[in-house]
């Protein structure tokens, strides 16, 4: 057989052709990412349940907030993980504790907007101990913004 009619040499020659005209051809570069617009400093503050709410990145610009063991956090860089279209999103504008601490993004570990702060005291102390790690990732990661306090109802 010679090496024009072997069927192997034909495919290895397509394959190559293909990698070099994927290679030599001008590649289309992706268009730059979209820049928000600068949002302004937060001042630290005091917010309730109901105020936190607010910030829940519903849109482009509006800035993510959530509570974790009392503290507010600033998340809005991480709107992959924690706007509304993200895996955390149900956490956004809320206070996030019972849900990290027990690993569930289901709403019903949500505590209502219009209750009363959530004191954790029935955890486990392996949900303790994984409520204390995620607060240390979001104060290594996050700016603290402010602080959780009861409904002023």
């Amino acid at each position: 057989m010679s090496a024009l009619t072997n069927p192997i040499n034909w495919i290895l020659a397509g394959v190559l052709g293909y990698i070099s005209y994927n290679y030599f051809s001008a590649s289309v570069t992706p268009p730059p990412p979209t820049r928000r617009p600068k949002q302004p400093a937060l001042v630290f503050k005091e917010y309730t349940p109901k105020e936190l709410a607010q910030f829940d990145g519903r849109t482009a610009d509006t800035r993510i907030l959530l509570a974790v063991q009392g503290k507010v956090f600033d998340v809005t860089r991480g709107r992959n993980f924690y706007g509304p279209e993200g895996p955390y999103g149900n956490f956004a504008g809320r206070d996030a504790s019972r849900g990290l601490a027990k690993n569930s993004f289901d709403k019903t570990v949500l505590v209502p907007l219009d209750g009363p702060i959530d004191k954790l005291e029935n955890l486990e102390d392996e949900e303790k101990e994984a409520l204390s790690d995620w607060a240390m990732h979001f104060e290594s990661k996050y700016q603290v913004v402010g602080k959780l306090i009861e409904n002023k109802d």
